[in-house]
């Protein structure tokens, strides 16, 4: 009885909090975003989270959950994430309520369910953590998913623990099982129940894109994004919502340069922020704040003062910002400050000083701005070398499903501004940065057929 009063009270509480929403915040999004007419100095609107647009899942924000319940944190793991990484299974732990905490582990996003659900119980277990698997998975030989996902084992035991831990895998198969036909079922309903009293929800890749209002499901080719391809139910669809509405989460992002299809997505959704977590890292999403905990760090999108419009059928984006977090760094959700860690406080990139000496010497072209790292590569150019302006190109010759615009390319322009800050412990190109707000415009350019032609031939 107890867990069925705890789902029917997690259930009263969710209706409360869509009763309690309002467009206060998207009023106030929609005014941060400039007018055409407006100064191309005016300052980009600090990005912020209110209450969120409606779903089925009764977005939440930072302002509606103090006002009505105080939900758990959120931890978004990145993907590959090392299994003998200390500091997130560790943070883990802690943010559960320390050793001997109770984890329900899913890994029904995986295609071999019971080995990615021993090896996070092993990790979660040498972290201090008491751990259970729920043995709930398509891929699992003969069980009837429509009855697993009622089944009172599974609902109890999640109710019984202090956090949940989605494994990686397919995200698609994590919302298609948890909610068949678009409706929650008494599985995810308890996993609700157990974010909504204080408890911890986490996941890596797969099990970290479904913790905002929309995910990718199934989108592997950026530049295809970029270019439009973008349908709901194929590319994209609804996540479980357990950040902030307005709030976008993806994974694998600074190694795959994900943030060319994250941006198509949001301007698609309305989000104004978007967070996108590197490999063999996270970030803790809590009471109004992003915290980078371990690892190459994330970077941190913001589009409310973005301007977009079509360019003979293709993207052009002006006035993104975009940020760079490493582990220490925070970013307030309410005001949308950003606060280094503290080891960088007072090691500010002078880029602005009359007498500034870059550590790169000479200007760089990326060829290609989403590959491996190229947008931290890029930032870090942009902030510590000589010109105020960065380029690369987004553009793959191989032919995509469904892409008839072969010779569609992107310019990605990058421009440091009296609203750009970077942060580096000694100043030196090895160290890590903290880059706070650099200028992205997107324009679409063409590139000629073919790309490549032999040298010996007359041009």
């Amino acid at each position: 009885m107890g867990g069925h009063a705890a789902l029917h009270g997690a259930r009263r509480m969710s209706d409360a909090l869509s009763r309690r929403q309002s467009m206060a915040a998207l009023v106030g999004l929609a005014g941060a975003v400039a007018s055409p007419s407006a100064s191309a100095t005016a300052e980009p609107a600090r990005a912020t989270l209110g209450a969120g647009v409606p779903s089925p899942r009764a977005p939440r924000s930072a302002a509606t959950d103090k006002a009505t319940t105080r939900l758990g944190p959120v931890v978004p793991l990145g993907g590959s994430v090392r299994f003998d990484n200390p500091v997130v299974w560790k943070r883990l732990v802690e943010l559960a309520g320390g050793p001997g905490s109770r984890f329900a582990v899913m890994s029904m996003a995986a295609g071999r369910p019971e080995r990615a659900a021993n090896l996070a119980q092993q990790a979660l277990q040498r972290a201090g953590a008491r751990t259970d698997w729920v043995a709930v998975a398509p891929a699992l030989k003969d069980q009837d998913l429509a009855a697993a996902v009622r089944d009172p084992q599974w609902v109890q035991m999640v109710l019984a623990s202090q956090a949940v831990f989605f494994t990686g895998g397919a995200q698609a198969r994590i919302v298609d099982t948890l909610r068949p036909g678009g409706q929650d079922s008494p599985l995810l309903q308890a996993v609700q129940a157990l974010h909504a009293r204080g408890g911890l929800i986490a996941g890596t890749s797969a099990g970290a894109a479904i913790m905002s209002q929309t995910m990718f499901r199934d989108a592997p080719f950026v530049t295809s994004v970029l270019k439009g391809i973008l349908r709901r139910g194929v590319e994209y669809e609804q996540g479980l919502g357990f950040v902030p509405a307005g709030l976008c989460i993806d994974q694998h992002f600074l190694k795959r340069g994900r943030v060319g299809r994250m941006i198509p997505l949001m301007l698609g959704t309305g989000d104004k922020l978007g967070l996108g977590v590197d490999e063999d890292s996270a970030a803790l999403v809590h009471d109004g704040e992003i915290e980078v905990l371990s690892g190459r760090g994330a970077l941190l999108v913001e589009l409310h003062a973005a301007q977009q419009r079509l360019e003979n059928g293709a993207l052009s984006l002006q006035g993104a910002r975009i940020s760079l977090l490493e582990p220490g760094d925070r970013f307030n959700l309410e005001t949308g400050r950003l606060q280094p860690s503290e080891a960088k406080l007072t090691a500010p990139v002078a880029f602005r000083a009359p007498n500034f000496d870059p550590t790169f010497e000479f200007d760089r072209y990326f060829m290609d701005i989403l590959g491996d790292y190229a947008i931290v590569d890029a930032m870090i150019q942009l902030v510590d070398g000589p010109k105020q302006q960065v380029r690369g190109l987004a553009y793959t010759p191989l032919p995509r499903p469904g892409d008839a615009r072969r010779n569609l390319g992107f310019e990605f322009v990058l421009t440091r501004d009296e609203f750009t800050r970077a942060w580096a412990p000694s100043g030196t190109g090895g160290d890590p940065y903290t880059i706070e707000r650099v200028r992205l415009d997107i324009r679409p350019v063409r590139v000629p057929q073919p790309f490549l032609q032999d040298w010996a031939e007359p041009a």
